[in-house]
């Protein structure tokens, strides 16, 4: 009537763990970014100030 399945053996180098990969390349990355974001914006800042700089009239 019912038919009996075979066991499954499963080794358990099969599966990764996601607590065995490195988390320093992600650190690393996370902080790449932060610093050329940070770049990015001081760099608009400052064409930012030229342009004002540049609009404001120096009739004294």
């Amino acid at each position: 009537m019912a038919k009996a399945k075979p066991d499954i053996e499963l080794d358990d180098d099969d599966f990764i763990d996601e607590d065995d990969t490195p988390d320093t390349d992600s650190n690393t990355n996370q902080r790449s970014n932060l610093t050329k974001r940070r770049q990015i914006d001081d760099y608009l800042e400052e064409r930012r100030l030229q342009k004002q700089l540049s609009d404001f009239d120096f009739d004294l």
